[in-house]
């Protein structure tokens, strides 16, 4: 069974476990295999519905995804994964409480999802030697060797856009961003060099959360010169920017961030806007494949009311799989240091929720950033209904030993 407990005011966002597995889902679940031993408790530190987006989502898909393993996959070593929640609502002050509060409840483990303020939720449990999965990391945490570990560098989407910049031959870029501290680092300190070195233009537009009409932001650009506009938000701030560029008249590639996709986006902006633009991701969401069919099998069995069509959800399953994988070489106790030795000797497994990448976190998948534990990413275009039209791995070689 699932066994969650709350910090940091959680509360039921009614996604607790079905009863039983209907049977039309066994055969993509696979065999029961039930944890029976003694409870290991795992942290997972989630903005849940906070200023910049909602992702209440998260905390759902987690669940569901934890009493697969636990039912399917016998938990860890044995042990079902009861799951000890704490929502930090992207702020950062609310996200170091999260962290303080893991490293006294004496979790063997923290998962973070797609946080604001990952740096802020990472300080406190590094300090502490607590393995940590963070779905996104930049900066000091990617750069750790000792118990940080990543399913991705949150500048894969800027190394996609200056591939795709630099393959279309592109003079200048323009990135509009929804103002927070994980896009200001990226895009002021992170990936100015790396244009400059392309010598390619970078301008780098930061709007405030919340920005419901952006035509005056957006007139300018869609009247400048970028060849490529890249769009980095949720659903609603995407919107906006995607609008403002159809009422200004904009005709160049667009680069979406995959947070910006969704059902909601389809219905408010135009076929027309959509089709053709370029969306890189980690997971292929919007495309039927067997990660996305595994996926709809777990929170059909175990969730309740999960939209599959949010990123934000297939990327959770895929960050809860993953640690079941890393962690699957653990035997006799788990402990922190388990789990750290664990994923640090594990072999190259597929990626979970992401057909066509790999993961390895011995450090060699990105050797600059030895924390990142999957190389290379997925790339589609749009069709006319803001659909993915297929998805192709980029930059994936092994991850050597």
């Amino acid at each position: 069974m699932l066994l969650v407990t709350a910090c940091g005011g959680s509360d039921d966002d009614g996604s607790d476990a079905a009863a039983g597995t209907p049977t039309d889902t066994t055969s993509v679940l696979g065999p029961l295999d039930k944890a029976t031993g003694t409870p290991v408790r795992i942290g997972l530190i989630s903005d849940d519905k906070g200023p910049v987006s909602d992702l209440a989502i998260e905390t759902a898909v987690a669940k569901a995804t934890v009493t697969y393993i636990n039912e399917h996959k016998g938990g860890i070593a044995g042990h079902p994964i009861e799951l000890v929640v704490c929502k930090a609502f992207a702020d950062p002050a609310v996200g170091t409480d999260c962290a303080n509060q893991m490293v006294e409840e004496d979790v063997t483990a923290v998962l973070v999802g797609s946080s604001s303020v990952p740096e802020a939720i990472w300080e406190p449990l590094h300090g502490a030697h607590m393995p940590v999965l963070l779905a996104y990391a930049a900066g000091a945490p990617t750069r750790d060797t000792e118990s940080t570990f990543a399913m991705a560098d949150t500048t894969y989407v800027l190394q996609a856009l200056l591939q795709l910049a630099k393959s279309e031959g592109a003079k200048k870029v323009t990135a509009v961003a929804i103002d927070v501290p994980a896009t200001r680092i990226a895009w002021t300190q992170l990936a100015p060099a790396q244009f400059k070195a392309a010598n390619i233009e970078l301008e780098f537009i930061p709007i405030p959360p919340g920005t419901a009409d952006m035509t005056p932001q957006m007139q300018p650009v869609a009247n400048g010169d970028a060849d490529i506009v890249h769009v980095v938000g949720n659903d609603a701030f995407c919107i906006a920017a995607f609008k403002g560029l159809q009422t200004g008249g904009y005709t160049g590639t667009v680069l979406s961030h995959p947070n910006c996709l969704s059902d909601r986006t389809r219905s408010a902006v135009s076929g027309d806007f959509l089709e053709g633009m370029v969306l890189p991701g980690l997971v292929p969401i919007g495309h039927d494949n067997p990660s996305t069919r595994l996926y709809e099998a777990v929170v059909a069995a175990y969730g309740k009311d999960i939209d599959t069509h949010r990123v934000a959800g297939l990327n959770m399953f895929s960050q809860v799989t993953a640690f079941e994988l890393g962690a699957d070489g653990v035997t006799g106790e788990v402990t922190q240091q388990a789990i750290i030795t664990a994923f640090k000797t594990m072999p190259e497994k597929d990626l979970p929720g992401a057909t066509g990448l790999k993961f390895r976190c011995n450090g060699k998948a990105v050797p600059a950033t030895p924390a990142i534990c999957t190389r290379g990413w997925l790339m589609t275009t749009l069709d006319g209904e803001g659909q993915p039209t297929g998805y192709k791995p980029v930059g994936v070689t092994p991850i050597e030993g």
